[in-house]
């Protein structure tokens, strides 16, 4: 089989298209014939390989040469301890070699493809919308009716944010660019601000949340956004290889926010199965749809992982295998 491997840290174009052998599967795993993937800002930063990214991945060189969080794809074979699934099933999830075309995945790791969307679509949805459903729920106590604040609503995360929001009943207001105005309002934002137009920190309207994934503005401005009370969970920020990168950012707005009444969070997401549950309802029920931006084969994974670097990407980036 045909898979991106990685050796050394650095730059995309160190990634190599190699053909190995078929994966072995756990009893607990399954063996997926993945047709699409996607990019992340996680595998981004596991090739550029910044100091932080190397605590996990290894200090020199990557401990794992393959790569790639999201798949989906059709099961080729099952483990011995596998009970959900058989050969066959199109099935939508993660695995951590999922840049391939053949990857292992555990059960407990995958659902199935709701008949509603393509392979493409459904292999955009897996880390975006785990992020985005567990900033919104589990880190920003969401409660129905309140008004969130969604800065950098039309990236990956972002897109995925904003119809979740929706679908659980907030009102929305949504801040990107002058070309993504129309897209978020097609998502079902309450309000859209285009932030080279309006400064949404002035926006005359006070949130309870906000889920900030742009990470273009310092805690002291988000505050003016926000109620006495609210929570700022803090998703993302501009990608940058230097140094801490992002990290800097989210440790700036948490010692900010030492002492005032408004909580600033910020958090890794689960992989879990119970929200990739969720996600598939939410799916089939044509309440969330995934955004593609654009479309790589799988030996263009460089060029894919610059374009995400380059942070403009609307909606996601999907790989086809």
């Amino acid at each position: 089989m045909k898979a991106i491997v990685q050796t050394r840290y650095g730059s995309p174009d160190y990634l190599e298209v190699r053909d190995l052998d078929t994966p072995a599967i756990a009893p607990d795993q399954v063996l997926v014939r993945v047709h699409a993937s996607s990019v992340n800002p996680a595998e981004w930063y596991r090739v550029m390989g910044p100091i932080f990214a190397r605590v996990a991945e290894g200090l020199r060189k990557p401990k794992r040469a393959l790569i790639g969080g999201d798949l989906s794809g059709r099961i080729e074979a099952v483990g011995s301890d596998v009970r959900e699934f058989e050969p066959g099933d199109e099935v939508f999830g993660t695995s951590g070699a999922a840049w391939a075309e053949l990857a292992p995945a555990r059960e407990a790791r995958l659902v199935r493809k709701p008949a509603n969307l393509s392979f493409e679509e459904a292999a955009a949805v897996p880390i975006a919308a785990l992020t985005a459903l567990q900033a919104l729920r589990d880190h920003g106590n969401f409660q129905p009716g309140q008004k969130v604040l969604i800065n950098g609503a039309s990236g990956g995360v972002g897109t995925f944010a904003v119809q979740i929001a929706k679908a659980l009943e907030a009102d929305v207001t949504a801040v990107c660019s002058t070309p993504n105005v129309e897209l978020a309002r097609s998502l079902g934002a309450d309000r859209v601000i285009d932030y080279s137009q309006s400064d949404f920190t002035h926006c005359g309207v006070r949130h309870e949340l906000m889920i900030d994934i742009a990470g273009s503005r310092p805690f002291s401005h988000c505050r003016r956004a926000l109620t006495h009370d609210a929570t700022l969970v803090v998703v993302g920020a501009k990608m940058s290889a230097r140094g801490l990168g992002p990290i800097r950012h989210l440790i700036r707005k948490r010692l900010a926010s030492v002492g005032r009444s408004q909580t600033v969070a910020f958090f890794v997401a689960k992989i879990e199965k119970d929200d990739l549950l969720v996600l598939q309802e939410l799916l089939a029920a044509g309440k969330v749809r995934p955004v593609i931006d654009r479309r790589f084969e799988l030996s263009r994974v460089a060029d894919a992982l610059r374009y995400l670097g380059e942070g403009h990407a609307r909606g996601k980036v999907v790989l086809t295998v």
